[in-house]
């Protein structure tokens, strides 16, 4: 096929490669949709991989973005178990893993990333997990029955969550992080010593700066993790939360701009006609970020996204990608969650008592209010957005007065 009715090709069976296709067919696109995954699953959603999931609180079928059938209803190919290998944008087509190729009219590029693996002697060794998708959660469950004690390396979201729920279902954890404070690259010193006395009074044996030299073999599987001062903590099982490597090496060999992911412009546009890239791999300009091109690994970027890029291949009303980031993590019976970007703030104000668990951190920026982290404050968090938002000038006693609402602050 080619031209109009190749129709429109979704690379990435995630939350963005399903986002795409729903907005597709509601804004009226009637030609052919494919979603390319990697996976042999529909779309379902991530999150709950490290949380509700792997702590068997909640079965695989109830995370499905939608139901199987609702793909054959709205004429959605689903081209499960398959990769795309190449982009020829002069052809406009793709070539699969298979040596195949299909042609598309427009190309979204939904394909996420893959986990940063441990570069280190013994990071291939079996007992050694990531948890990015379905395979890797079912792989750790699986092992569980013979693990007595696990060693989580990454002190950000994933491994936080990891570690809860692990010491929820008993094991013994061991958390590892290299920067002094965990949560350092998205959250404040105040919020990350606050999760710090968390997980340890739940068990954890949380260790900042620390180095590791390598992992411990024994007959192919880990037993351990090999500290720089030559200290050897024995596990059964490791688990490996240091970020992830955007997976754009296809649309940067067919020429398209970009490095740490693929530059998009405001309708989620890449450097290669009618190629799109969406969510975690599409590096943007983002005017919370001070207008700092960055890429946002979240739901609600990935979703937002999906419908600019949706929106501008209909014609539709398409308006620049201008969303409000919003993030959250479950741990123990904590909520977090998070508006706006915090990176570049100058100051922060602490609202509420962390030793109640349950407080906010609002982070300013030459006085203005860009971002807030709310535990267990739904009210601050909803009406902390507005602030957000307008950028709002409040004086720091102000916001620390949590007798005040947020919303009574908006116009103040």
């Amino acid at each position: 096929m080619t031209g109009q009715d190749a129709g429109v090709i979704i690379v990435g069976g995630g939350h963005g490669g399903a986002q795409a296709a729903i907005a597709l067919r509601q804004n009226g696109y009637a030609g052919p949709v494919t979603i390319i995954g990697r996976e042999d699953e529909p779309p379902y959603e991530r999150p709950p991989l490290s949380k509700e999931y792997m702590a068997g609180e909640k079965e695989f079928e109830r995370i499905y973005i939608r139901p199987r059938a609702f793909w054959e209803e709205k004429q959605v190919e689903l081209l499960l178990g398959r990769s795309v290998e190449a982009v020829d944008p002069a052809a406009k087509s793709v070539t699969l893993d298979d040596g195949s190729t299909r042609s598309y009219a427009s190309l979204i590029w939904a394909a996420g990333g893959d986990p940063r693996r441990l570069p280190l002697p013994g990071g291939d060794l079996k007992g050694v997990h990531c948890v990015r998708n379905r395979a890797d959660a079912d792989a750790i469950m699986a092992e569980l029955g013979d693990v007595d004690q696990v060693v989580v390396i990454g002190g950000g979201y994933i491994g936080l969550e990891a570690a809860a729920v692990l010491t929820k279902l008993g094991k013994k954890v061991v958390l590892l992080e290299a920067l002094p404070r965990v949560l350092a690259r998205v959250a404040g010193p105040e919020l990350s010593a606050f999760y710090e006395a968390e997980h340890r009074a739940h068990g954890v044996d949380l260790r900042t700066n620390v180095a590791i030299e390598a992992l411990e073999d024994a007959n192919g599987k880990v037993s351990g993790v090999r500290l720089a001062d030559g200290n050897v903590i024995t596990a059964q099982m490791v688990i490996v939360g240091i970020g992830i490597i955007p997976a754009v090496e296809p649309l940067l060999a067919a020429g398209a701009k970009g490095g740490n992911g693929v530059e998009v412009d405001e309708f989620c546009r890449t450097s290669l006609p009618d190629v799109y890239a969406i969510g975690d791999c599409a590096a943007h300009a983002n005017a919370f970020a001070g207008g700092a091109t960055i890429r946002l690994e979240s739901v609600q970027n990935v979703n937002d996204q999906a419908t600019v890029a949706a929106k501008t291949i209909c014609g539709a009303d398409a308006q620049p990608y201008k969303a409000t980031p919003w993030f959250w993590s479950n741990q123990y019976d904590l909520k977090l969650q998070t508006v706006g970007l915090s990176s570049g703030h100058d100051a922060t104000v602490l609202r509420g008592d962390p030793a109640t668990r349950s407080f906010s951190v609002i982070y300013l920026k030459d006085g203005k209010v860009i971002a807030l982290d709310c535990v267990n404050m739904i009210k601050d968090y909803v009406q902390g957005r507005k602030l957000v938002e307008a950028g709002a000038a409040i004086p720091a006693q102000q916001l620390a007065d949590a007798t005040v609402p947020l919303k009574d602050l908006v116009t103040a």
